[in-house]
């Protein structure tokens, strides 16, 4: 019962970050409490003093309204109920009662308090913080009869804002970003000293850090280009352009070639050879074929930008739909579902995260790709900077345009992650119960 109260408390608090020896103790003073179906474990008006997380089962919220006891709530395992034990001093709102065989955690509130406010993981959180806290995400509101419809109670939860605020409160008391800017430091102390300090041979060519930061914050840059000049940020934005255009059609033509592959044998078997004769192919290699197929100077650069990230989406995509354990397809047949319903239910679903994994490499194909194709074909993007540059010997105008590059694909990179998060939060919340998170 050790490792899934753990696993059960992580899921049900409200404290992404708490740490290891936090869970640890909070799954020690928890106590395991079998209810049959009906028996009430606290009535509405009862002291509260324990907080309760659902192990096994379900349970009933109910409250008493003209004249009889009406149901406002479930509670399933992984959920929590009884919040007022940790926000306030008050008496119970709800009669609770098992909805049938149920396990329950049972820990007290004080305890709880007491434990979170002094986690090392957590970082310095106040008891009135806590409290704040546990109060915004109560599982259950004190309505009046009649409020929500089919007197079910809508839960309560915090804000997408209120989340990130907290979760990166969380993460600037924590070592993270300390070691991030060490790592800056360690490359520019690095590239500081090689060129202007030291001046070692290979670099005597290379501008300094000093000479790229006050050409890149000057109003008036020796070579035409920095944060005051409008053509930098027209640059940026056609580059953007280029990339959200292929990543957009690579996923579109990627995802569902990848779900083809890895559920239909036939397809697979006719389409894979090609495939992967076609996915080694360099980039630069189709080059020349690009701009003799393709009108214009745009459409070549898309081509090139759009192909490999099409390749690393679909591959991932079919990775994940044979990475599904095929007891769940035979389960989901036995119980009557046609093809196409374990295809929608089961396959999709089941590859999903590595559908993500595989955006997220697609990103990052998608920008390497971007410059080089600019870089040969196209007019006006970072990769065309760049080459310029180079052509004219502007080299500052080159580390600004790479640095640009890197602080961009990161932003869109770290966006294509987020929106994986949110769309697999249920991904998140099953590896937590598993125990693997």
């Amino acid at each position: 019962m050790t490792t899934q109260a753990k696993n059960l408390i992580a899921v049900a608090l409200p404290f992404p970050g708490l740490a290891d020896v936090t869970i640890d103790a909070l799954a020690a003073s928890a106590e395991r409490i079998d209810h049959q179906a009906g028996d009430v474990i606290y009535a509405a008006g009862a002291a509260s003093d324990f907080l309760f997380i659902v192990a096994s089962g379900a349970v009933r919220l109910e409250r008493f309204c003209g004249g009889e006891m009406r149901l406002v709530g479930l509670a399933h395992r992984g959920e929590a109920f009884g919040w007022t034990a940790l926000g306030e001093a008050a008496a119970r709102r709800h009669r609770v009662a098992a909805a049938d065989a149920v396990t329950l955690l049972r820990l007290r509130g004080a305890t709880i308090i007491d434990l979170v406010t002094s986690d090392p993981g957590a970082g310095r959180v106040g008891r009135d913080d806590v409290v704040a806290a546990l109060k915004s995400i109560q599982a259950v509101e004190t309505l009046a009869a009649g409020e929500t419809k089919h007197d079910v109670i809508a839960v309560q939860k915090p804000s997408a804002i209120a989340l990130a605020i907290y979760r990166t409160g969380i993460w600037l008391r924590s070592p993270k970003p300390w070691l991030a800017l060490l790592g800056y430091a360690c490359l520019f102390g690095f590239w500081h000293l090689a060129v202007d300090v030291l001046k070692l041979p290979r670099f005597a060519e290379m501008p300094g850090p000093g000479a790229v930061l006050r050409e890149f914050l000057s109003p008036n840059p020796t070579y035409g280009v920095s944060i005051y000049t409008p053509v930098y940020y027209q640059h940026i934005l056609i580059s953007l352009r280029r990339v959200a255009i292929a990543f957009v059609l690579a996923t579109a033509f990627g995802v569902p070639t990848g779900l083809l592959l890895g559920w239909s044998k036939t397809f697979r078997d006719y389409v894979f050879p090609l495939f992967e004769m076609l996915r080694p192919i360099p980039i630069l290699a189709w080059v020349p074929l690009a701009i003799v197929m393709l009108p214009g100077s745009e459409l070549p650069v898309l081509y090139l930008t759009f192909l490999a990230s099409f390749f690393a989406t679909a591959l991932n995509t079919m990775l994940g739909v044979r990475s599904i354990d095929p007891s769940y397809v035979l389960a989901a047949q036995s119980l009557g579902a046609t093809r196409w319903q374990v295809f929608r239910h089961v396959v999709v679903p089941g590859a999903l995260p590595f559908v993500f994994t595989g955006l997220q490499i697609s990103i990052g194909v998608a920008w390497f790709s971007l410059v080089a194709a600019e870089m040969v074909s196209g007019q006006f993007g970072l990769g065309y900077l760049i080459n310029t540059s180079y052509t004219m010997v502007q080299y500052p105008t080159i580390v600004i345009a790479m640095i640009t590059l890197g602080a961009v694909g990161y932003a869109t990179s770290a966006a294509v992650r987020l929106v994986g998060r949110w769309l697999m939060d249920w991904r998140e919340r099953q590896l937590a119960m598993a125990g693997v998170r």
